[in-house]
Formats: C-alpha cells, structure tokens, sequence
C-alpha cells in the first residue's frame, strides 16, 4: 500500500506522462533506478533523448521547478550518464527537462514543461 505521499507523486507522474504526449514526446522508461540514483521519466521528443524530473508541489509557496537542486541534479546526470552508456547511445542528443505542476483546482492548467532546465552536472 502506498502512503499519501507515494500515491501523489504517482498521480503526479501519471498527469505528467499524459501532458507529455499531449506535446508529442514519446515515453520510453518511467521510474528508471540505477545506484547513482533515479530518473522519473526518460522520453524521446523528436531525435533527442530527454530526461525529466517530475516536481509538483501542493501549496503555492514555491515553484515546483525550484525543488530540483544540484545534489538532485546531479544524481539525474549521472543516471542518465549511466541509461545512455548502457544502451550504447552515447552519441544521441539528450536533454534534460523538469515537469512542474503547481497546485490547484485544474492542474492541466498548472504543467510547465521547463526544457533544458539543467546542463549535464556531475561535480
């Protein structure tokens, strides 16, 4: 059984796989774990391989976009680092995005798509 808190960052990743292929990307991977950490979605959006962190917030405190930090950031690096060399695409373009869902009544009104939120951090 899931607790409150897994149950709404599921929902959460469900609405943004939907919102995602609203916008033409193509889903490959969801939940993708390694030992350096994990990556929410892993889409392709036309001949790049993106990598998307998933952040949504209940309160409007802060942006959703806000919560991804460089120790974050660098785990999704090296995650992506670690999809990309052991499917042999080194060579792809790849891209990292951040899916931002506010709160609110409609949150198909709160979706941002932040493309290229971050470059490759591994330091």
């Amino acid at each position: 059984m899931l607790t409150r808190e897994q149950e709404y960052g599921a929902n959460s990743e469900a609405l943004a796989v939907r919102h995602l292929k609203k916008h033409g990307y193509k889903i490959i991977k969801r939940n993708y774990r390694t030992k350096m950490g994990e990556i929410d979605i892993i889409a392709k959006d036309a001949d790049t391989i993106v990598f998307i962190e998933v952040k949504a917030r209940k309160s409007g405190a802060y942006h959703p976009k806000a919560a991804v930090t460089k120790s974050k950031m660098r785990k999704i690096s090296m995650a992506a680092l670690y999809y990309l060399k052991s499917t042999r695409q080194l060579n792809v373009r790849a891209r990292f995005d951040v899916v931002a869902i506010g709160s609110g009544e409609n949150k198909d009104d709160n979706i941002e798509i932040v493309k290229n939120a971050f470059e490759l951090a591994y330091r």
